[in-house]
């Protein structure tokens, strides 16, 4: 298994905050913990050529992982009809937090992926909903976050084709937190938790859903046909 992480790395350059709790970025300690789980793992950040995700990168990816928030912009059309061709053709893609806006996601929802939010000292429990999906797999019935961002309901998406994750938060809202979708070849499965200024990667039940879901979408809707 091949997998590409990728984020835009603008937050460690320019907030000290984020950068202390993630000083080799947020990509950095994601290929970090992902590596220890013995997966073979490279990044890719915005500001490389293609954003880092050439031709020859997205040929040797099974599954990219997507972090972004303030640049989605800024990434290339070109490099997000790419993206979702891959996806279509059997690429898995794991969307991480804010990641629900960007391009990449939002054309493959079909959906402007809107939500409410709150940027607080939330807490967070995270509730797992389908606990025999292999996303669930050794994970607590619930994770507790001390600290998050909130994300509320009604969030913008198609029906997820499974919701495996959904959070409660300390105001009294809750949000779809795990949901998973096919599209063509390739599996998708969105993960909210994870905003930069708070230790959300270092925590090891989060680094182990996204290790899970890392190994669930490299599967190909393909090979789980020959499996059956």
């Amino acid at each position: 298994m091949k997998v590409t992480v990728w984020n835009e790395f603008r937050h460690e350059q320019h907030n000290e905050k984020v950068k202390e709790i993630y000083p080799d970025g947020i990509h950095g300690t994601i290929q970090q913990f992902l590596q220890d789980a013995g997966i073979e793992v490279k990044t890719a950040t915005l500001d490389e050529p293609e954003h880092g995700l050439t031709e020859e990168v997205l040929e040797n990816t099974d599954v990219l992982v997507w972090w972004g928030h303030l640049a989605h912009d800024e990434v290339s059309d070109e490099v997000v009809h790419k993206v979702k061709k891959r996806v279509h053709d059997g690429m898995g893609l794991v969307a991480l937090h804010s990641a629900h806006y960007s391009k990449i996601f939002r054309e493959l929802m079909g959906t402007d992926c809107g939500l409410k939010w709150r940027e607080a000292d939330d807490k967070e429990l995270l509730w797992v909903v389908e606990p025999n999906h292999p996303i669930a797999e050794g994970i607590s019935e619930v994770i507790e976050l001390e600290n998050e961002e909130m994300y509320g309901e009604r969030f913008e998406i198609p029906q997820p084709e499974e919701l495996i994750f959904i959070s409660w938060f300390s105001g009294g809202e809750v949000f779809r937190s795990g949901c998973t979708y096919k599209r063509g070849k390739g599996r998708i499965f969105y993960f909210r938790p994870g905003h930069e200024t708070f230790p959300t990667y270092h925590h090891k039940e989060i680094q182990k859903v996204i290790i899970n879901g890392v190994k669930w979408a490299a599967t190909s809707e393909a090979k789980a046909q020959e499996l059956v």
